[in-house]
């Protein structure tokens, strides 16, 4: 039977001087979330709509065989985009991570311009 592990009673002690986020910051935070938010929905509507990216491109890749002969090339290109975002070590954490976030943060802003000029996505 294992030892009963001792219990730490300052374990919280040292968050004890952490301050609370300004209200700029928390701002911020949101305005950034709701972007993302209004990014991904943007690119939802355009991949699937009628005639959308997703059935334009699908369409283009099944077209003919030597379009089809892109598909491993897509797919290598995807796998680099994922070991070159991907954490490399435990307790690592590298910024291209962050670029897809910034993407569709871009996204979310060039949408609501489109709202704001046209009346519609």
């Amino acid at each position: 039977m294992a030892a009963p592990q001792k219990k730490d009673p300052n374990k919280y002690s040292k968050n004890a001087d952490i301050e609370a986020d300004t209200l700029f910051k928390t701002l911020t935070s949101l305005g950034g979330i709701l972007l993302l938010l209004i990014g991904l929905v943007g690119i939802a509507m355009e991949f699937f709509k009628d005639g959308g990216w997703l059935k334009t491109a699908l369409g283009w890749l099944f077209d003919s065989t030597t379009h089809m002969m892109f598909i491993p090339v897509i797919i290598f290109v995807l796998w680099l985009l994922n070991r070159w975002m991907s954490s490399a070590a435990i307790g690592e954490k590298k910024k291209s991570g962050d670029v897809p976030m910034y993407i569709m943060m871009a996204l979310g802003a060039f949408y609501i311009f489109r709202l704001v000029t046209t009346g519609g996505f």
